[in-house]
């Protein structure tokens, strides 16, 4: 069981202000969401991911609300959610030196959009 929980907190990054007993409850919230919404997931440059997600109020308010918070642990997360046109996207991006922040984060999302 430890060794599950050293898994998924492994794109966790040590710059990471967030209570160390809270970062498994933020981890799980972001695999719900990945889980529930995301339709496809696009990677347009090494320092952005790109999240197609179900278009829904739901699905917008939640993740705007999981980003702000993400946001004020992990301030070197630039997040944009777009809502256009019955879309609802978000991209992520890093500075170049948090690159394997994004690279693990965006192997916790990839199979969650392909179940």
């Amino acid at each position: 069981m430890t060794q599950n929980v050293a898994l998924d907190l492994g794109w966790v990054p040590s710059a990471c202000t967030l209570p160390t007993a809270e970062q498994p409850l933020r981890v799980a919230e972001f695999d719900a969401l990945f889980a529930e919404a995301v339709q496809t997931v696009q990677r347009p440059e090494r320092t952005r991911l790109r999240l197609e997600l179900v278009f829904s109020p739901d699905n917008a308010a939640r993740t705007a609300e999981l980003a702000t918070r993400e946001n004020g642990c992990c301030s070197f997360f630039t997040f944009a959610l777009t809502v256009a046109g019955g879309s609802l996207a978000l991209e992520v991006t890093v500075p170049p030196e948090h690159v394997e922040v994004l690279d693990a984060l965006t192997q916790r999302v990839g199979p969650a959009a392909l179940a």
